[in-house]
């Protein structure tokens, strides 16, 4: 995570990882109200370091950030000449994600109609919170 954060950005970086963790394996999970939020959280999210692993609490290697992709299914470009979306597109196929990239780097996208998950609440949620906004996740 970026270094001095305010307590807000602190707990939607936490809620954000805490959320992806639950993304079920080989599910992707939108965020059509906050992606620019949920990517910048995913941006920051830190290496896990094998010679100190109990450095971050959330880290790459136990937060699927590969399942997370935009409202279209796409696989959202970083300007880094494509390695995060091949690295992705790697992950996701790694999982069974069948990754369309017919249009090269710049459109690549999974079918949500097969892929996606909608759930009306998240693992660990109570139900009865979720009923009362219209959120989606």
């Amino acid at each position: 995570m970026p270094s001095e954060q305010s307590d807000e950005a602190q707990w939607w970086f936490q809620a954000v990882y805490s959320a992806v963790q639950q993304i079920p394996y080989a599910i992707l999970l939108g965020f059509p109200r906050r992606a620019r939020q949920v990517g910048v959280c995913l941006k920051h999210l830190p290496s896990f370091d094998p010679a100190d692993p109990e450095k971050f609490f959330f880290h790459d290697n136990n937060v699927p950030w590969q399942r997370v992709v935009n409202a279209k299914g796409g696989i959202s470009p970083r300007g880094d000449d494509g390695a995060a979306v091949n690295r992705q597109a790697d992950r996701l196929r790694a999982e069974g994600v069948e990754v369309n990239d017919a249009r090269g780097i710049e459109e690549m996208t999974v079918d949500l109609g097969r892929f996606g998950w909608w759930p009306t609440t998240l693992p660990g949620e109570n139900s009865d919170e979720s009923e009362q906004g219209d959120d989606q996740y």
